[in-house]
């Protein structure tokens, strides 16, 4: 069986370049990239503290697939406000989108 430290270095690792993503990159597309990727870092580090501590208890699991579906309502409804600023601005460039106006 793989150690649990395995499992949270690889998130820690996950959610640092998410983090660094959102910081630096200025694509709302790669933005949007990014906080999926720390979504996903979670979700491994639930998964792997539901099956360590609990493996009889579905909590961590039921949580897991909860933040997932969440994380693509989230992507399908950012998306959409992307594309709609693309059309009208012609760039997703997050710096050129400072107001917001019908």
């Amino acid at each position: 069986m793989i150690p649990l430290q395995h499992f949270l270095v690889l998130s820690s690792i996950l959610f640092s370049l998410g983090v660094y993503g959102v910081l630096a990159r200025r694509s709302a597309v790669l933005i949007l990239m990014s906080v999926e990727l720390m979504l996903q870092a979670v979700v491994i580090n639930m998964i792997a503290f539901a099956v360590y501590l609990s493996p009889q208890e579905f909590v961590g699991l039921i949580f897991a697939v909860f933040i997932i579906t969440v994380a693509a309502a989230e992507v399908g409804l950012l998306l959409a406000i992307v594309l709609r600023i693309y059309r009208n601005r012609a760039t997703a460039n997050v710096d050129e989108v400072d107001l917001m106006k019908w």
